[in-house]
């Protein structure tokens, strides 16, 4: 994957204005009529806050990220076209797109001095595969030859998980929360926890949440993000393959699998979190079977109810207890 030389920068991090960017700046929301295309589907955006969960969940499925500025509409088109083209893969790969103009420090990591930039992370190492804006026929290459390379690369790495899927891009319930802010459709009660959570302070969102819960035991929404916030708060820093490694190592020791089951959440990979701890108790582990039961409550409340992988889990749970 030979690196583009030559950079046309639609956003400078100089310091100094670019002029250029300017003419081509839009005021509309991605998802609105005009503006950038929204997140879903396998595509997320990422912020400084969410960044090392992001670096985390790529020792698990490949990730393709896109430093973009998603303001400039000249960027539009190739946002749609990585996009649409890790869509289609059904979660081999995850597109993630971090805005440099708001996240600049991920901007400084990569060592980059404007947008558009993109990277493959694989097991937590990005490797550079552009910067500048590319012409139609490079666009095409990344899409149908690079990003299958990738994937391949990752295989051979043993990075072979699925990304999790964030609901239809192009949904009426897509396109409207795009088209607002996000924090204005958070319910009053939750905006303490909310805001915590984005400040990447995970321990104390999920008091606050609790905090909620103890005001209405029913409110499912607070349920869900506290244990999200619990979950990235224990293991978002967590060295993937050094809790993986230890899980393989003691098979027995019940907080070594609590720890690798954390991973495969935050990872996506659902099924496999619920697996690994009912399949521990299966093995003859009764006498831990609490602690893994308080874990999976807490896993239960994260997918949507009607999730099949949910149901079957809870069954299996019943039957491991009695």
């Amino acid at each position: 994957m030979a690196e583009q030389q030559a950079f046309h920068p639609g956003v400078s991090l100089a310091g100094a204005v670019d002029l250029e960017a300017l003419k081509h700046q839009v005021k509309v929301e991605p998802g609105q009529a005009g503006g950038a295309p929204a997140a879903g589907g396998y595509v997320i955006d990422t912020t400084e806050n969410t960044f090392q969960a992001m670096v985390q969940t790529s020792a698990t499925f490949p990730i393709l990220l896109f430093l973009w500025v998603p303001t400039d509409d000249r960027l539009f088109a190739m946002a749609r076209a990585l996009g649409d083209a890790v869509n289609k893969l059904n979660g081999q790969i995850q597109l993630s797109r971090i805005d440099i103009a708001s996240n600049p420090s991920i901007a400084q990591a990569f060592q980059i001095q404007g947008a558009p930039a993109l990277f493959a992370l694989i097991g937590g190492r990005p490797m550079p595969i552009l910067q500048g804006l590319p012409s139609d026929e490079e666009l095409q290459q990344i899409t149908d030859v690079v990003v299958p390379k990738l994937i391949a690369v990752a295989q051979q790495a043993g990075v072979t998980g699925t990304a999790p899927y964030s609901g239809d891009p192009d949904s009426d319930a897509a396109n409207s929360a795009s088209a607002g802010s996000v924090q204005d459709q958070v319910p009053p009660e939750h905006q303490e926890a909310y805001m915590l959570a984005q400040q990447g302070d995970y321990a104390g969102a999920a008091a606050a949440y609790e905090k909620v819960l103890e005001a209405d035991p029913n409110d499912t929404r607070a349920a869900r993000e506290r244990a999200k916030a619990l979950l990235l708060a224990r293991s978002a820093n967590a060295d993937v393959r050094v809790v993986r490694a230890a899980a393989a190592d003691k098979p027995d020791d019940v907080d070594a699998q609590l720890a690798v089951a954390d991973i495969d959440m935050i990872g996506g990979q659902i099924q496999d979190a619920f697996d690994r701890l009912l399949d521990f108790v299966a093995a003859g582990h009764k006498a831990d079977i609490e602690p893994v039961r308080q874990r999976l409550l807490e896993y239960f409340t994260i997918p949507e109810p009607t999730d099949e992988r949910l149901k079957r889990a809870r069954r299996r749970l019943a039957t491991l207890m009695y």
